[in-house]
């Protein structure tokens, strides 16, 4: 029996081809950008093995994947491109590689961040089922109390829903009239761990993520990056359930 070809969504293909993320490839399908063998495609649309992909009347070739791990710098926007000429965490990666970051660190939290061109991998890690780990020191104003810990671990009440239960510790580290605390969070909501600390009458001072998804910055100054060594990015790819 002859085996049929496998066909996969254009957006998804847009993405495995590091051209997009996938939610802004199926946002570049419905804007006409793309096309099918000469044709334009639709939204959902499914391609086959040796179909030509097009965008913008470029075909599409594949690059070949490729994850780094940026320890990020305060003040660096966590986005492909800023409009306002803000330095992004893609600066001063490898040019020719059209890549883009895995979540957001927001401008002044420093830290671990992977920036790829893998779309279907960058899109899976990001999606809640998986629940990556994402570990923080933060430096909040106040003596933060041990009832104080126990409600961040409980979770909080925020605009948006209390939050999950999470990993909080007070640390080692001293600073007059604040404390250190490490977080250990399977969500990301947006400004999640400022946003707690307001609620809990100690506003962040200092936000760094050491390590994400177990990757830690180790010893990369701030600023600096490492490409992740292929049984890295196979382990990624393991846990979030790719085959690779």
């Amino acid at each position: 029996m002859t085996k049929m070809p496998e066909l996969e969504r254009v957006h998804r293909a847009l993405a495995r081809a590091g051209v997009a993320s996938r939610r802004a490839a199926e946002r570049m399908v419905a804007e006409g950008r793309v096309s099918v063998n000469g044709e334009s495609a639709r939204v959902g649309q499914k391609i086959a093995p040796g179909d030509v992909l097009e965008v913008d009347g470029r075909p599409v070739t594949a690059e070949r994947p490729a994850v780094f791990l940026v320890n990020k710098k305060r003040g660096v926007i966590s986005t492909a491109a800023d409009p306002q000429g803000r330095p992004t965490v893609v600066d001063e990666l490898p040019i020719g590689l059209r890549l883009y970051p895995v979540g957001r660190l927001d401008r002044d939290t420093t830290g671990a961040l992977l920036v790829t061109n893998d779309g279907e991998l960058a899109h899976r890690l990001m999606h809640p089922r998986h629940g990556m780990t994402k570990e923080y020191e933060v430096l909040v104003k106040g003596r933060v109390s041990e009832a104080v810990v126990r409600r961040l671990r409980r979770g909080v009440e925020l605009e948006d829903g209390v939050t999950r239960p999470a990993g909080v510790e007070r640390m080692s580290r001293r600073a007059p009239a604040c404390t250190w605390l490490r977080f250990r969070l399977s969500e990301g909501r947006n400004r999640q761990i400022r946003r707690m600390g307001e609620a809990v009458g100690h506003p962040v001072i200092r936000l760094h993520r050491p390590a994400y998804a177990g990757l830690d910055v180790g010893t990369l100054e701030p600023g600096a990056w490492r490409e992740l060594a292929s049984e890295e990015v196979g382990q990624l790819a393991s846990t979030v359930g790719l085959a690779r």
